[in-house]
């Protein structure tokens, strides 16, 4: 019987995995991790020595197998979602987190580690294993091996419930997202949208009627909408008409908020769950279980850094929001203006009506400039400049799963990799001196409705490890604007910065080389790791980087300086609102984990609002808090979970890191090599504090993001 989600190829043969196999391979792998756990445990019994590598080494690399295929499955959970395999992902989702949940509680395995790194001779071993040992460590008693039986049991069922309730969270926020849309047959209400936004809009009126055999249909010219990201942003930032903007803006509040997609109930079982969880542990709140082992190391100190940053920019966020009502003022030709006129779905459109207006910039003037293969490039050109890279496409291809098992068998032999949708692209990545091939990686950038929204990275194997040097794996996702009537996909400025950012946790996983997977790459402590990704995004603001992919898609020419001098000049513009924005969901985050959970019977719209009211900006219409569609917080067991602080955090970090390249020169490749060296190529293998240290000679520098935010000066 074959496992194709249990196969060894380095690039998986995506056909193969169909929801119908995930039960049979996943159980598989779920028997082969326990008699790996049964050989570990039989050492006690047996004579033999315990060793670093018959204890810690065999227990990873024992999990390896389900970890990877369990990855898999989660993966195309996330980018081909289907009735069957959601059915089938389901169907397994308990027996794998219960699997995972009685690890650490299992006390004979518990004993031999301990025993085992009690024994070892320590000054004998390497600095990364002696990690090793302590991370694992540190990773069973967080995760429940000292406690009682009673309270180990009581932690499984908790651990079963968060999966259960954050899967459940997630399908919601996934199924109300595309189940709305809007169709409008009027042109006047597209007034004030960029051409490519209104042909988007048309193609997908044209798509939607065509997926219901209606394409023959003598129908009226229509336009619509949805709630995916580069369908909304656009007409709630640029669409004259109000009462569109208003539409759209009611029925992105409304995801998770009814019936049959409602997430309220599901988000205070969430909480309660997180925080009994944390109890058991003897942590005060799931924050501090949270944070203890990052970099912040309580959630004390997360919402004071949080509020000391509001602290900070308060004063510059008020004049910033009277600035815009003044102008709105003006521009109505109203007086006097009651103190909250402004409307939420107004915010977006008037802060561009304003940039416009004083900076004489409109945001779309930049996207010719930015075709998406024309920034890839770019991407790869500064990447392997800087960091001693070389970058290839490889040639792959779509097999549709859909086919039998008998159509594969007598299709010709696999020449070439395959993908796991026809949008999909492979690449390969190389050090540029010694030729070694790093590993590979999947792009898949436009939305689909069996895609999830957002952006973001994954790995899907690990190359470096114990006695092995084998290439890594990842992937970088995106729901960027598409290519429209023989155009390229033309991207406005904050997607180049998304890909810029998720390019860079890639690298932090392709270019890792800790001989441990499980230090490896992204697996660092979380406020950490937003640094790899953030200060990329630098790269899409210098003239020098700009230049290398920069190019108008016609005529290849770069951004007239005078453009170029706009778009910095705006780059802060309102910056302190949107510093605010984000300020905002990390205390919501920080006090639903710290102290709503204190007192669940309190409605959180209520609490939530009370809380946060220094936090927002005072509109006619109150927006209710973003808690039924974050996805970040509440699809998975932990996620960004009292964590999304994170952001801000890692914004200090990158702001203060750059500025050494700002210091040796942008392109500067010994500077590039240092950041790989120092940080992208340690992982989890040292403290964070001490990697960021290597790179920059000192500590962090706190002020170094408000200076860049123009907030100080």
């Amino acid at each position: 019987m074959k496992h194709p989600f249990l196969q060894n190829k380095h690039l998986p043969d995506w056909s193969e995995m169909r929801p119908e196999a995930i039960e049979p391979d996943i159980s598989k792998a779920i028997a082969d991790a326990e008699r790996s756990i049964e050989a570990l445990l039989a050492l006690k019994n047996s004579g033999s020595a315990y060793t670093y590598e018959n204890t810690f080494v065999a227990f990873e690399e024992g999990m390896e197998g389900l970890n990877t295929a369990w990855g898999f499955v989660n993966h195309l959970d996330s980018v081909n979602n289907s009735k069957n395999l959601r059915k089938a992902y389901n169907a397994m989702l308990p027996k794998v987190t219960q699997f995972f949940t009685d690890i650490p509680l299992n006390d004979a395995l518990w004993s031999v580690l301990k025993t085992s790194a009690e024994s070892l001779d320590w000054e004998a071993l390497s600095p990364i294993e002696q990690r090793h040992i302590e991370e694992t460590l540190a990773d069973f008693r967080e995760d429940g091996a000292d406690l009682c039986p009673e309270k180990k049991a009581e932690l499984r069922q908790i651990q079963k419930d968060l999966a259960e309730r954050t899967q459940k969270y997630s399908e919601n926020c996934l199924d109300a997202t595309h189940a709305w849309d809007y169709s409008i047959s009027d042109e006047a209400m597209l007034k004030g949208l960029p051409n490519s936004a209104i042909q988007a809009a048309e193609a997908s009126a044209k798509k939607k009627a065509a997926s219901k055999n209606e394409s023959s249909a003598p129908v009226e010219k229509t336009w619509r909408f949805t709630l995916d990201a580069t369908s909304f942003s656009p007409a709630i930032t640029y669409a004259e008409d109000a009462d569109l903007r208003k539409t759209l803006w009611e029925a992105y509040q409304s995801v998770g908020r009814s019936a049959p997609y409602e997430n309220q109930d599901i988000l205070k079982e969430i909480l309660v769950l997180r925080h009994r969880y944390a109890k058991l542990l003897g942590k005060e709140d799931f924050a501090e279980q949270t944070t203890h082992r990052r970099m912040v190391k309580s959630g004390a100190a997360a919402s004071q850094f949080i509020a000391e940053m509001h602290g900070q920019i308060q004063a510059t966020f008020a004049a910033e929001f009277t600035e815009l009502k003044n102008y709105r003022v003006d521009r109505a030709g109203e007086t006097p203006l009651p103190e909250n006129t402004l409307e939420p779905w107004d915010i977006a459109y008037w802060a561009d009506q304003h940039q416009k207006e004083h900076y004489d910039f409109d945001e779309e003037s930049l996207r010719p400039y930015f075709p998406i293969d024309t920034v890839i490039q770019g991407l790869f050109s500064i990447s392997e400049t800087l960091f001693g890279l070389s970058i290839e496409p490889l040639e792959a291809e779509y097999i549709d799963p859909e086919q039998t098992e008998k159509q594969l068998r007598q299709a010709e032999p696999k020449s070439m990799p395959e993908l796991w949708h026809p949008q999909v692209q492979l690449y390969q990545v190389s050090d540029s001196d010694s030729g070694k091939l790093l590993g590979h990686f999947y792009a898949d950038w436009f939305p689909r409705e069996s895609k999830r929204s957002g952006a973001w990275m994954n790995y899907l194997r690990t190359g470096s490890k114990q006695g092995s040097n084998k290439p890594h794996l990842g992937l970088i996702c995106g729901n960027l604007t598409p290519p429209l009537k023989g155009q390229p996909a033309l991207l406005n400025h904050r997607e180049v910065e998304t890909i810029f950012h998720e390019f860079g946790h890639l690298l932090h996983h392709l270019c890792g080389s800790v001989s441990v997977a499980s230090l490896n790459g992204v697996n660092v402590a979380w406020d950490f790791v937003e640094l790899p990704s953030q200060i990329m995004e630098n790269w899409c603001w210098e003239r020098e980087s700009l230049d290398r992919f920069a190019r108008h898609y016609e005529t290849d020419e770069p951004i007239p300086e005078a453009l170029f001098q706009k778009m910095l000049a705006c780059r802060n513009h309102f910056k302190a609102m949107g510093t605010m924005r984000q300020l905002c969901l990390a205390k919501l985050d920080l006090d639903l984990h710290r102290d709503w959970v204190l007192d669940p019977e309190r409605p959180i719209d209520d609490y939530l609002e009370d809380r946060l009211s220094n936090y927002q900006l005072k509109l006619k219409t109150r927006p209710r808090p973003l808690t039924c569609n974050f996805g970040h917080l509440f699809s998975s067991p932990t996620g960004y979970a009292a964590g999304y602080y994170s952001y801000k955090w890692a914004e200090v970090l990158d702001a203060d890191a750059f500025t050494r390249f700002q210091e040796e020169g942008l392109l500067n490749p010994e500077t590039g090599r240092s950041f790989r060296e120092c940080i992208l190529a340690k992982g989890n293998s040292e403290d964070p504090y001490q990697l960021f240290k290597a790179f920059m000679g000192r500590a962090p520098k706190s002020d170094s993001l408000l200076r860049r935010d123009g907030i100080l000066h």
